[in-house]
């Protein structure tokens, strides 16, 4: 398929529409950064300013945030498609952002106004925190009466009062904080998890190797100068053993309550704790909560050995996420989709991310909802702020708080977990989420080592609370994982069903493991021992399973192929032009290998997906050609393993290598395994200790709903079940109806949701390309009502 043929997509023939209908000659498009810098700020930028030249617009960047908009001058300057090149990996902002108390009174936005009207800029696009949104708002609500003012006061005539009559304000908000209300998650705030995790992880790394019982003792980590997400969401993510957040205020005796249960651990020989204070945590009492007080308190009351770690500006720095960079990427089109097709009585809004979605929201409903919640917390109703924050964050918080408690034993049913396929980072979050969430629920757990072949083996185990202590950060499978498909041995595994009893299953893999329940639930009518509750949860790196947008696993994934992108550009700084040629694994599936590409700023992918010949080939390379005989000075191409049987990577290399010579020289790489590996990145952690945590209430619904005559019994299709995040929820679907959307011989589902990201990715690699806007954001509003708890609520 041609780089300018339009993507296929799910969505009818006769509801698409396309952007080549928002033409945006003749208008001029302004960003900005403003308030605390982000990482993944840049990719907007660059988003924005190649998104908007690509409609046929003027793209002007605002240096320094409000200030620059109010001086004027040379901080307001037309941008070019090459001027936002190799910005993608950089943090922070490299347009700069300020404070600006010019631009709060009437005569600093006057100023700005004037500014803007003198280079027709009607439409901008501001990326910030809630403040600098408000701000942009008034502005807008302003604009008349500035307009009207100039003229009066002879800055600008009629004409130009009426060709800028109107101002256009659409919002992304950027701030590692995730405190905005409307989106599930804002630019900067998966790369500051990555700062938090990665200085814990370090933490934990030295302690365990201490053994004295005094100097083994407990690290308190607060997220100073962050937020009460971060705290908890990093909480998650690294097993900690208290989390102190302001929306939790802990009961009167939480002292005693927390050294019991540090006393206990190290008592199971746990040699580090971890306790995560956020800035403002308070208790019932209103009373400060610091980090001083408790290493005071730790040290007095058990003698363990106490340091503290206070992150600071570090959380806002270094190299953005792949998630950011996908994450603003998106956003960036979304945001000058959302510009050329505003009209005068279209609010200012903001783009927002539900689930796996892009939504637009009106700007001031999502800045009065923050404000209700800050609010809330000032008049100390705390659930109303818990609830007020959204689905995601109450969800963290309540998936804390199932993982936090051991309950006395009851060993209702006995509940077996494993891990099926390949390995994927984050299956061990996964396992120990399931694992304390079972005995949370009064289950006894047990773990099958080495998938089905451990299975039909009998390598099967009870597996208890502090089994899985420090799982969280560990990659790989600590179970163990085989390819092996249950079909061969099911007398075998039968039987060991019955030994152990077991009344229910959780399988955490891939393809295999989808596969392996298929089997399992097909042979229910043989077997009664396969007629209990059974559900699998998406982990492999390739994100190649029908029914789940996401896989545990695939973030990891991405971040490798990015991180390895940027050092192998980085490795030619300095040298002439140079194009990379990278093969990225998956199988059939060209996820990593588009979305990678999307996050590391790629020129071209192939993938089996959508099918390419020699005319593509050549015309990929006469066209990369052409950017490197401009400033550009890196070319990167990856291609999906097994995109093509015949255009190997070798062959793409020399086709390159021959017919760049005399502009630029090529190198290849082949990632490999290294995809596989390396620790889970936050959202794999955080995404693995939620899904399963869901799927352990699940088993344990469907449990006590089948548990008649003394005896469990399910064989129902909604009894073997696999949960997967469908756009904006998560979603039990019967594994039987999922059949029909899934192409068995090549390994991935008929229809793929990311392919919609593929004309995104080659606008802005300056392709010409027809881009499907049927399912871009449109205007909604924000929901004040707590969501129904269905099998389908947003995790």
């Amino acid at each position: 398929m041609h780089w300018d043929a339009v993507m296929a997509a799910p969505t009818r023939q006769d509801t698409k529409k396309y952007f080549e209908n928002l033409s945006g000659a003749g208008k001029s498009i302004a960003v900005l950064t403003s308030g605390g810098d982000a990482q993944g700020m840049n990719a907007a930028v660059r988003a924005v300013v190649r998104m908007g030249i690509y409609v046929g617009a003027k793209v002007y960047f605002i240096h320094e945030g409000y200030q620059g908009m109010v001086d004027g001058g040379e901080n307001i300057k037309e941008a070019t498609w090459e001027s936002v090149s190799s910005m993608l990996q950089v943090g922070g902002t490299v347009i700069g952002s300020a404070r600006c108390k010019e631009f709060r009174t009437h005569e600093g936005r006057l100023r700005a106004a004037h500014n803007l009207v003198q280079r027709g800029i009607t439409n901008l696009c501001v990326i910030g925190g809630d403040g600098s949104l408000t701000g942009a708002n008034l502005f807008r609500e302003e604009w008349s009466g500035l307009l009207d003012e100039l003229l009066e006061q002879g800055l600008i005539d009629e004409a130009a009062a009426s060709s800028n009559s109107v101002l256009h304000i659409v919002g992304m908000v950027g701030s590692i904080d995730n405190d905005f209300c409307g989106t599930d998650m804002t630019i900067g705030t998966d790369s500051a998890l990555h700062r938090i995790i990665e200085v814990v992880d370090a933490i934990m790394t030295t302690a365990q190797s201490r053994h004295k019982p005094k100097q083994a003792a407990v690290k308190i980590s607060p997220c100073s100068l962050a937020t009460w997400y971060l705290a908890l969401v990093s909480a998650l993510a690294c097993g900690a053993d208290w989390v102190f957040i302001p929306e939790m205020p802990p009961e009167d005796g939480w002292e005693e309550n927390m050294c019991q249960k540090l006393s206990e651990n190290r008592a199971d020989k746990k040699r580090l704790n971890i306790i995560i204070v956020a800035e403002g945590a308070i208790d019932c009492h209103n009373k400060s909560i610091t980090t001083d007080y408790i290493k005071d308190l730790v040290v007095r009351c058990l003698g363990f050995d106490t340091r503290v770690t206070i992150l600071g500006h570090v959380q806002r720095g270094g190299t953005p996420s792949a998630f950011d960079r996908i994450l603003a990427s998106r956003m960036g089109v979304e945001a000058v989709l959302a510009l050329l097709e505003a009209s005068a009585n279209t609010p200012a809004c903001v783009v927002s991310l539900v689930g796996n979605q892009a939504v637009r929201l009106p700007l001031m409903e999502c800045v009065q909802m923050t404000q209700e919640v800050q609010k809330a917390m000032d008049e100390k109703k705390f659930e109303e702020a818990v609830r007020l924050r959204g689905r995601s964050f109450e969800n963290n918080l309540n998936t804390y708080k199932l993982l936090s408690y051991r309950k006395a034993d009851s060993d209702s049913f006995n509940v077996a977990v494993m891990n099926v396929g390949a390995p994927a980072a984050g299956m061990n979050a996964a396992v120990r989420s399931a694992v304390r969430v079972g005995i949370s629920e009064g289950h006894k757990m047990f773990a099958v080592s080495d998938g089905f072949e451990g299975f039909y083996k009998g390598q099967i185990k009870e597996i208890k609370w502090g089994d899985v202590g420090g799982w969280t950060g560990q990659g790989g499978s600590l179970l163990g994982t085989k390819r092996t498909l249950p079909a061969k041995h099911m007398d075998k595994i039968a039987e060991q069903m019955r030994i152990h009893n077991i009344n229910a299953l959780l399988v955490i893999g891939g393809f295999e493991a989808y596969l392996g329940l298929v089997e399992l639930s097909s042979a229910r009518d043989k077997y009664s021992e396969f007629c209990v509750p059974m559900v699998m949860v998406p982990a492999t790196v390739s994100n190649n399973i029908p029914g789940s947008d996401l896989s545990i696993g695939a973030d990891t994934a991405l971040n490798a192929i990015t991180d390895t992108c940027d050092r192998i550009k980085q490795s030619a700084s300095g040298t002439k032009r140079r194009v990379f040629i990278i093969e990225t694994m998956g199988g059939y599936c060209g996820y990593l290998a588009s979305v990678g590409g999307l996050a590391a700023g790629a020129d071209a992918v192939y993938i089996y997906e959508e099918p390419f010949d020699i005319r593509d080939l050549q015309a990929n390379v006469e066209h990369l050609t052409e950017k490197m005989k401009t400033s550009i000075q890196r070319g990167l191409v990856l291609r999906n393993e097994n995109c093509n049987e015949n255009f190997t990577t070798d062959f793409i290399y020399q086709l390159y290598s021959e017919e760049g010579r005399g502009v630029f020289d090529c190198r290849k790489n082949v990632l490999g395994h290294m995809q596989q590996g390396g620790a889970p990145s936050p959202f794999d952690r955080n995404f693995g200790t939620k899904i399963a945590a869901k799927a352990m209430q699940w088993i344990t619904r469907k449990l006590k709903e089948s548990y008649k005559g003394g005896k469990v019994f399910a064989n129902s299709e909604d009894t073997a079940c696999l949960l997967g995040m469908r756009r904006r929820a998560m979603v039990f679907q019967p594994v039987s109806q999922i059949r029909d959307e899934t192409d068995f011989v090549h390994r991935i589902p008929k229809e793929q949701w990311w392919l919609k990201l593929r004309p995104l990715m080659k606008i802005l690699a300056k392709y010409k390309t027809s881009y499907d806007v049927s399912d871009s954001g449109q205007l909604e509003h924000v929901s004040r009502l707590r969501p129904k708890e269905t099998d389908t609520a947003a995790i």
